[in-house]
């Protein structure tokens, strides 16, 4: 007899090609090998070139604990290890935790076009980052457990108004569900603005929220960071067998035996986490939960068990390879480069979604 698991599996794939595992595989272990390429890419570009073996030298010893016969020196394994290295790890961190939070909420709401962007979710995280960066708390532990505490209630607090907004409108789903989310995300911004004009000397940072960068990328943001994020998306994948029923239907899932209500609850908590967690220590990224795990089903299939770590694998790519091409162009902040990839790509997606697209 079939696990639960696999009959979950196989009623979403139903009437679809199944995709063979050994492709599965090999997207993954191409996700990783370009992820490490662009690694040492992200950390030897910059306003000074850093040599190929110089730099996989000082990742070896710093990530491996490997000593390679190549001479560095202090001031390169310097900029390494104190400038570069945090940001394109960063970059991987906030990168998945979109990437893994967009294919969430596409799988949980049953719709292509959501996306912590779209949704106001990631709107909802900046307004509470930007209030904690009003509140008069200096001490570092609990400066940084504000940011993250009030982002993913901020967060929580938008994906929440906008799905139970959008499930009382007389539109069908697809129309509801965006325009709930442009409406909850123009009173965001208008909170956004309202902290703006209140903020005073802090308006810089809470600008930095808005366009979206790694510039203020450290070690210290990454450790408080990386945790959320990896704890978030591991739950998320942990619960990949529920999403899959979810992805039938409320009433085909409850016949499946799925707690609705819990694991849509708790499904919903989980992305806000990672996208709350993501925008505290890079602003605004948009259209990277939108775009991440629409190729990635284009590639294996809707099955969650498999679209879920692709989907942080490629996020966390994208991410980097967008951070890396806006320091090339002159230090732009990398919100601006991913909107620029991104908004044709949802205009597509939408036109393609009104002609009949299924998820």
């Amino acid at each position: 007899m079939a696990s639960r698991g696999e009959t979950l599996a196989s009623a979403v794939t139903v009437g679809r090609p199944r995709t063979p595992p050994h492709r599965v595989g090999l997207v993954a272990g191409a996700g990783l090998a370009a992820l490490a390429v662009a690694l040492v890419a992200g950390v030897a570009l910059g306003p000074v070139a850093i040599p190929p073996a110089e730099t996989i030298a000082v990742l070896a010893r710093r990530l491996l604990g490997l000593d390679l016969p190549v001479a560095v020196a202090p001031a390169v394994e310097a900029i390494v290890v104190d400038l570069r290295l945090p940001r394109v790890l960063t970059a991987m961190v906030v990168g998945a935790g979109l990437g893994i939070a967009g294919a969430t909420l596409q799988g949980l709401l049953r719709n292509p076009l959501a996306d912590p962007y779209v949704l106001g979710t990631a709107s909802g995280a900046a307004l509470g980052a930007a209030i904690a960066v009003l509140l008069p708390v200096r001490v570092l532990v609990l400066e940084f457990g504000l940011l993250h505490g009030l982002a993913f209630l901020g967060a929580l607090g938008a994906i929440a108004l906008v799905y139970r907004l959008a499930r009382l409108t007389p539109l069908t789903p697809l129309t509801g569900l965006l325009l709930t989310g442009y409406a909850v995300g123009s009173l965001l911004a208008a909170g956004l603005a309202m902290a703006m004009y209140l903020s005073g000397t802090s308006l810089r940072q809470i600008f930095a929220y808005l366009l979206g960068g790694l510039d203020g990328a450290s070690w210290l943001r990454l450790a408080v960071a990386a945790p959320l994020v990896l704890g978030a998306g591991l739950a998320m994948t942990a619960r990949a067998r529920a999403l899959n029923g979810l992805l039938l239907g409320e009433e085909a899932a409850t016949t499946l035996g799925i707690d609705v209500r819990r694991e849509r609850a708790l499904l919903l908590g989980l992305a806000a986490l990672a996208t709350a967690a993501a925008v505290a220590v890079a602003g605004l990224v948009g259209f990277v939960g939108l775009v991440v795990p629409h190729l990635v089903r284009l590639v294996v299939g809707p099955n969650a068990r498999h679209v879920l770590p692709l989907s942080a694998i490629a996020g966390a790519l994208l991410l980097v390879v967008a951070d890396l091409g806006a320091r090339l162009l002159g230090n732009l902040p990398v919100g601006v480069v991913t909107a620029v990839l991104g908004a044709p790509f949802f205009l597509a997606l939408l036109r393609r979604t009104r002609a009949g697209y299924e998820l």
